[in-house]
């Protein structure tokens, strides 16, 4: 058996980047430039935490919003239910502190799942968090666009337009690679935070000097429905499940791992708990900001009596809050929503990062397209990237970009990964105790501390899961439970599809080599420089014969091939195939039937000629009709295709040189693409 041989080309082998491309994302970046890629702590937390940091923007908002439906004296209720979602956020961050020593290698809790439950329970969690993912990125990008219609109300009628806009600029810029995305969005995240805790800080000291911050809103009542005890109880429940949107994003780190530096797991619970404590501190301070200012935001405005719900757009909690606290069209008011809107927007990032590093652990495992297992030019999964980006404006086109509407579907996704991954290191931490020795005692202790956390966490995500499934379901969070089992079950069928297909080709003792028998037929339509170049590679091959094949759809095209064929003296016998019925790939198929019936088991090499164009439209000037030849024949048993490349002038665009005439010299492309087990190209010496 022949050894081996292993080539390393650092050339790229003289392909080119097209410009427009090179433009939008960059050069190419080589594969040993990965490391280069991971991130320190400073440059993963707006990456991984932009979500979970944006969503205190929104989500006590929500909260207050929802109270608000019984009218002003429900918001005394407020205080205790922001406690309870603070309490969550604790126990979860710990909780995923113990998933991310666990299970480092990026799967978070579709791995967890996977693991500990099954596979049912994995690829539910997956699509859970796939579904989240998207429903990140529209409800972001929507409460962005709805804080600059805050500062700029003459924007509201290009809500979708705006949205749309900026989902394509998220894209475009995480395609540039990952240390990119995270220096564009560094900034604009600090920005946010250090603005937000200035006026949370400026609001609380001025309440202590007794002057407290008066919304815009508090001198408005709200038109209350009446509700019965049992109304009342859900109301508050779904306030608090409408607060817990705080909570979105804090999966994101234990899904993005792979992408720190080392120690990797310890820089990825740092960040956790970064970003943890950040997100309590301003979520509490606004949420007690806007009830000591007597921000009143309705989930219909027109239920503000008094407020012009016709001819202007409810300002934002944080537009009211940072109006109250420096002055509306202050230059801290534009800096605060100009902060808020741009975080709010990269938030978004968290998903562009986590769902392509998702979608490559579920190709790895054979639950998804193995495409989205490749990086692109700029080392990140640029095919999980474009899927999302694409997922999201369809949802906020659905859904005009509507703000209340989206977070109705939101965070249903991400508590039943939350949930199930809890419960899938409970019993992780069970089985550790099984198997560790008794006498093992520090790595015991440490096994029952993570059994305790995550015994919580499980107990806590379960319940709030319950919580927000009833009191979200009629208002829109149903289309998510049927859009996560359909994804599931497209999950495991593509899973089964990869095991039978492995199984089918697997190697195995039973393989016979060798046949009786070896044809070239190069597919003649008229006598031109491609078919000269055809017949060359067709010769240099050295088959035992070589036949070229002309299909006759008109007496006329026979006759004129035929003679052309004579006169210029052809070295290959041309066979005329009839074809009345103005067919190629079929009576092309029939007649290597029929040779094969002949001559015996021989192996077929059809040569097919292929125009290569350097401009776009040019595509749609060729029938294309090589390729879809190929196609029908490669259903065709013994039978491979090569199609012979002819570079035509304007090729000189994307190769830098021009088609030569002579096909003996320089034949026009340097190498076949062969579809089958031979690849014919051309070695340095032929060229």
């Amino acid at each position: 058996m022949s050894p081996a041989v292993t080539t390393d080309s650092r050339e790229p082998g003289g392909e080119t980047t097209p410009i427009a491309k090179r433009i939008l994302i960059g050069d190419p970046l080589d594969s040993e430039k990965l490391d280069e890629q991971l991130l320190p702590k400073r440059r993963a937390l707006p990456i991984f935490a932009s979500d979970a940091l944006s969503s205190v923007a929104y989500a006590p908002q929500e909260l207050l919003m929802i109270l608000a439906i019984g009218g002003t004296a429900m918001l005394a209720f407020s205080p205790g239910v922001a406690i309870a979602v603070v309490a969550l956020l604790v126990v979860v961050v710990l909780s995923y502190r113990q998933l991310i020593k666990a299970y480092p290698s990026g799967g978070g809790d579709y791995e967890v799942a996977r693991t500990n439950l099954g596979e049912k329970a994995g690829v539910v969690v997956a699509a859970a968090l796939l579904v989240d993912y998207i429903l990140t990125v529209a409800v972001s990008v929507a409460s962005g666009v709805d804080n600059i219609i805050s500062a700029l109300p003459q924007l509201d009628p290009w809500r979708v337009e705006l949205a749309v806009g900026f989902v394509v600029l998220i894209i475009v810029v995480n395609l540039r690679g990952v240390r990119e995305a995270s220096s564009a969005f560094a900034i604009p995240t600090y920005v946010f935070i250090g603005s937000v805790a200035v006026m949370i800080v400026t609001g609380l000291v001025r309440v202590v000097l007794g002057d407290a911050p008066v919304a815009s809103s508090a001198q408005y009542a709200i038109e209350a429905e009446s509700l019965s005890q049992v109304a009342l109880i859900l109301l508050i429940l779904r306030a608090f499940s409408s607060g817990c949107s705080a909570l979105t994003g804090v999966e994101a780190v234990s899904n993005g791992v792979p992408a720190f530096r080392a120690p990797k797991v310890a820089n990825a619970q740092k960040t956790l708990v970064m970003m943890g404590t950040i997100a309590i501190l301003l979520f509490s301070g606004l949420t007690a900001l806007g009830l000591i200012a007597g921000v009143h935001y309705a989930e219909n405005p027109c239920a503000l009596i008094g407020f012009d719900c016709v001819n202007q757009p409810q300002p934002s909690l944080m537009a009211q809050i940072a109006a109250a606290t420096f002055g509306m069209g202050s230059i801290p008011f534009f800096i605060i929503q100009a902060a808020t809107a741009c975080v709010l927007l990269l938030a978004a990032n968290t998903a562009f990062n986590g769902f392509p590093l998702l979608g490559a652990v579920l190709a790895r495992d054979g639950y998804a397209p193995k495409s989205l297992n490749t990086r692109g030019d700029r080392l990140v999964f640029s095919n999980g990237m474009i899927i999302l980006g694409l997922a999201a404006i369809l949802v906020l086109v659905v859904f005009q970009a509507d703000l209340t509407t989206l977070i109705q579907l939101y965070i249903i996704g991400v508590f039943v990964s939350f949930s199930l991954g809890q419960v899938g290191m409970v019993k992780h931490w069970r089985r550790e105790l099984r198997l560790l020795h008794p006498k093992a005692a520090d790595e015991r202790a440490e096994a029952r501390r993570g059994l305790l956390i995550n015994g919580i966490g499980a107990t806590f995500t379960v319940a709030v899961l319950i919580i927000v499934t009833v009191t979200k379901f009629t208002h829109g969070a149903w289309l998510v439970f049927i859009a996560i089992p359909i994804l599931a079950f497209l999950m495991v069928g593509v899973s089964r599809y990869y095991r039978d297909v492995e199984h089918e080709i697997e190697m195995d003792d039973d393989v016979h080599y060798g046949s009786s028998g070896d044809v070239a037929l190069v597919l003649v339509n008229r006598l031109q420089k491609p078919v000269a170049k055809a017949v060359d590679y067709a010769l240099s091959a050295k088959h035992d014969k070589t036949i070229a094949v002309h299909v006759a759809v008109s007496k006329e095209s026979a006759q004129e091939v035929q003679t052309d064929w004579e006169v210029h003296r052809m070295p290959v016998p041309l066979v005329i195939i009839e074809s009345p019925y103005r067919q190629y790939a079929a009576p092309l198929a029939a007649f290597i039937r029929k040779y094969r019936e002949k001559h015996g088991s021989s192996v077929v090499t059809v040569y097919l000629p292929q125009y290569i164009v350097g401009h776009w439209w040019e595509t749609f000037l060729h029938n294309r009709r090589a390729r879809r030849i190929a196609q029908q024949l490669m259903l065709v048993h013994g039978v491979q295709i090569t199609l012979v490349p002819w570079l035509l002038d304007s090729s000189e665009i994307v190769y830098g040189r021009r088609s030569r005439p002579l096909p003996g010299d320089d034949r026009a492309g340097r190498a076949s693409t062969t579809y089958g087990l031979v690849a014919h190209t051309e070695s340095p010496d032929e060229r």
